[in-house]
């Protein structure tokens, strides 16, 4: 076999990886892009107002990757069920993930409503001197309690949109989530500046129009889903019935744990983390919410990836193809380091431009460029981590990815952003370039994982 039959595929191959890819592309660049805007809106508002919803947004965004990984359990399954055609199998998925969800969004609204002034505070520092920490606490909480409600149909969305992409059905998640980010939009403009009539209403207009996006966008979802069973048939009648076989529950559970608790400590590990850069002062909580939405733009073409590995190999593997889903995974692999390499490029090419967008201070938006720059160089080894995450898991081989994900979040990238955030005086440009290189290193670990081979299962059979 050549070097070019190894590594990349042909027409048909990436039309195919394309057919799967530019759906998610389309969404998910939309999303982050109207979510840029809404974001400058925000920060319009002031450094402080920017800085308290930033500091809210990432406790939001913990509860986001808890869903996420307590369907990603039962998505395994329901991948691996389409590629056999079991359509019994997939509405048991959809159940499990509809249940879990429910569980989870009801103890984590109860965490966040009570303990809401004490979680905000730990990012804010009294030795800070740039900025009003008082002002920063009072706009946050004001983000926070009207956020609540929107988690509710955040959570059922993505049961609806994950079992969607799974069974190969993404255009319909992508139309439901522009629909929803240009809603949240079109809202912000009206309801954080009192356009068309209305009060203007800062930080809380901002939640509102959060909330009623999110509303929108699970409508979509339902009354699509409920009216095409024809095209997926698993959603016909899937609530005549709530019952999931009992070993059925326990597999599931068994692979969703694992999933659950990553994507739960690693997004407490990426929070703490960022609490560690909020020890140089809140203008560093302002410039690092600058930098992560302007990456999370630049990112979405080889995140895309980890949808399409997760897609295209774990339906091999449900049909038992084990050399054929990993020489896809090799080529779809290549495909997202390259990605990561382009958009890496044009990220730190462009980062002098995105920061002067906002309502800030010049040092604020110096050092933002300064971490766009960073987050560049580091973006391809970010693609090859995050297309080795979904290529073990589409497997089933959730305990490995634990370990090299939150498990290396937690021995090596927390522990050193500790020790250089606590224990000495290096600035905040030191700081950050450390941290970043250090999760940078799980690559070596990816790598490792890869060539072994051990993802390569089949959990589902045709009797099932």
């Amino acid at each position: 076999m050549s070097i070019r039959e190894k590594f990349f595929g042909d027409k048909r191959f990436y039309k195919r990886v394309a057919s799967l890819a530019i759906p998610i592309i389309l969404q998910n660049g939309i999303t982050n892009f109207v979510s840029l805007l809404d974001n400058i809106m925000v920060g319009s508002l002031g450094t402080e107002q920017m800085s308290g919803v930033s500091i809210v947004n990432q406790f939001i965004f913990i509860f986001n990757l808890l869903i996420y990984g307590a369907i990603s359990g039962a998505g395994i399954f329901c991948v691996q069920y389409h590629g056999s055609g079991d359509q019994k199998g997939i509405a048991h998925s959809f159940r499990f993930k509809l249940y879990i969800n429910i569980f989870l969004t009801a103890l984590s609204m109860g965490a966040l409503f009570l303990f809401d002034s004490e979680l905000i505070s730990t990012f804010l520092f009294e030795s800070d001197t740039n900025g009003d920490l008082a002002l920063t606490l009072s706009e946050g909480l004001i983000y926070l309690k009207i956020m609540l409600i929107g988690l509710i149909p955040y959570a059922i969305s993505q049961v609806y949109a994950s079992t969607l992409r799974e069974t190969e059905h993404a255009v319909v998640p992508m139309v439901a989530s522009i629909i929803a980010v240009f809603t949240n939009f079109g809202l912000n403009y009206v309801l954080i500046f009192g356009n068309f009539g209305f009060d203007p209403m800062g930080v809380k207009g901002a939640a509102i129009a959060t909330v009623i996006s999110r509303f929108t966008e699970l409508l979509i979802l339902v009354v699509w889903s409920h009216l095409n069973t024809d095209k997926c048939r698993y959603f016909k009648g899937v609530f005549k019935s709530f019952t999931i076989p009992l070993d059925l529950v326990k597999r599931m559970f068994l692979k969703a744990l694992p999933l659950m608790a990553n994507e739960f400590l690693w997004s407490i590990s990426l929070t703490l983390r960022n609490q560690c850069y909020a020890t140089r002062g809140i203008d560093v909580v302002a410039a690092q919410n600058i930098c992560s939405t302007i990456f999370n733009v630049f990112s979405v073409v080889y995140m895309s990836f980890g949808t399409v590995i997760s897609i295209m190999v774990g339906s091999l593997l449900g049909q038992g193809k084990f050399d054929e889903a990993k020489d896809t995974n090799r080529k779809v692999l290549v495909c997202s380091v390259f990605c990561g390499v382009t958009l890496g490029s044009l990220l730190a090419l462009s980062s002098g431009v995105f920061p002067q967008l906002y309502n800030t201070e010049d040092g604020v938006k110096e050092l933002a460029t300064y971490m766009m720059i960073v987050s560049g160089i580091y973006m391809p080894l970010y693609a090859f981590n995050n297309s080795s995450y979904f290529t073990i898991r589409s497997g089933g081989s959730v305990g490995i990815t634990f370990v090299m994900d939150s498990g290396f979040m937690w021995m090596v990238m927390l522990p050193t952003s500790l020790i250089v955030s606590r224990f000495t005086d290096i600035d905040i440009h030191g700081l950050f370039a450390i941290c970043q290189g250090a999760e940078a290193m799980k690559s070596t670990i990816s790598f490792y994982m890869l060539k072994k081979s051990t993802w390569t299962k089949k959990l589902v059979g045709n009797k099932e």
